[in-house]
């Protein structure tokens, strides 16, 4: 516990006996960055006012933040070990109405009577400030492919009726020509500060302005189409590349072409990809494969068939003695790589057997078997 100690001037000194640095758990090193970021974290997890809080502890972190965020009372502690008036917290009243410990709001602006801090910068989203850049709405469409497209990749147009910058003003807002003013609402910030005033004081918050869209201008004669918004929903022509080797249910991410929105980023358009099945050829990896029935003499004595591919009929010699389930390969015939060249395309071989022999037939078979064949 901090222990207050007059030294009969005009000052007054305390001897600290905690460590800041383990308070918030950052190293002696830590930039401010890191020591706002430890203190934001903490106060998340111990704020009063959330289920699971402790007023203690977030008392404990404050304090130490109110030191190690200034350079000054940072520099005293680190080379006395104590700082001058102003290093903790007061105790007694908070001056709200109700006694919070003696939190250390001195870090902090203090605004009249009441604490102004934006509490975007300290809690973040917990308590609904810091609103950040404003982002367009992701969308998604799906897109059927045929299964040589997929392998070999394609280029869609595709259109997309969605929120877009205004095509008549070019996003500005403003009419070709038209004179343009700074925001007489939020004076060219593009943003509106508010006080809002609860038991803990006044809190800060910035939204976008109306007025302006958050560009911070206005124009003399507003855009027509879009009513100055810079954005209106209209049809709008998209051209994808769809890569070689896509799967079936894969999704393409087209970062900002998603819908618009004034003052800030567009948002993402998801693309989901259905390939249709072909009719004899399978995807593996980088090689394609199909099936290929031979028959049984063909497989034994060996012959050449005529194989289907995705570049056309291809001439296949079917060796001597062929297995069933044997691969035979074609090489470089499969799916384009990205590093170049392609995969190979693979033939499965399948041998039919005759469900029934003519006597002639069983007659040779049975002489096969004598020869030990």
């Amino acid at each position: 516990m901090a222990l207050p100690v007059s030294n009969g001037a005009d000052k007054l000194y305390v001897i600290m006996s905690k460590d800041y640095y383990k308070s918030l758990g950052v190293d002696k090193k830590a930039s401010k960055e890191d020591i706002k970021q430890a203190f934001r974290k903490l106060a998340h997890k111990y704020h009063p006012d959330k289920t699971g809080g402790d007023a203690e502890k977030f008392k404990e972190i404050n304090e130490a933040y109110g030191v190690l965020s200034d350079d000054k009372k940072r520099a005293e502690y680190d080379t006395y070990g104590r700082t001058f008036s102003g290093a903790g917290g007061a105790g007694g009243q908070s001056g709200f109405g109700q006694d919070f410990g003696g939190f250390d709001f001195s870090s902090f602006t203090r605004n009249g009577g009441g604490f102004e801090f934006d509490m975007g910068d300290i809690f973040g989203d917990f308590f609904g400030g810091g609103q950040g850049r404003k982002r367009g709405r992701d969308i998604s469409m799906d897109v059927e492919l045929t299964f040589e497209e997929s392998i070999f990749g394609v280029e869609r147009a595709m259109l997309i009726n969605k929120v877009s910058k205004c095509d008549e003003c070019k996003g500005s807002g403003g009419e070709k020509g038209s004179t343009e003013n700074q925001c007489s609402i939020c004076n060219g910030a593009g943003k509106v500060r508010e006080v809002k005033r609860s038991f803990m004081g006044s809190f800060a918050t910035e939204r976008m302005c109306d007025k302006c869209h958050g560009t911070g201008r206005t124009f003399e004669k507003p855009c027509t189409k879009c009513i100055g918004a810079g954005v209106r929903k209209r049809d709008q022509e998209i051209k994808v590349k769809i890569p070689a080797g896509i799967e079936d249910g894969e999704m393409i991410r087209l970062t900002q072409a998603g819908e618009a929105v004034s003052g800030g980023v567009s948002g993402d358009l998801y693309i989901k990809v259905h390939v249709e099945k072909h009719a004899r050829i399978k995807k593996d990896g980088p090689n394609l494969v199909m099936d290929l029935d031979v028959k049984l003499t063909d497989a034994l004595l060996g012959s050449e068939y005529s194989v289907v591919t995705l570049d056309g009929n291809i001439a296949m010699k079917i060796p001597a003695g062929v297995a069933h389930n044997e691969l035979l390969r074609i090489k470089g015939k499969g799916v384009p790589k990205e590093s170049g060249g392609r995969g190979d395309f693979l033939v499965r071989i399948r041998i039919e057997f005759p469900q029934k022999l003519s006597k002639k037939a069983k007659k040779m078979i049975e002489d096969l078997r004598e020869e030990g064949i």
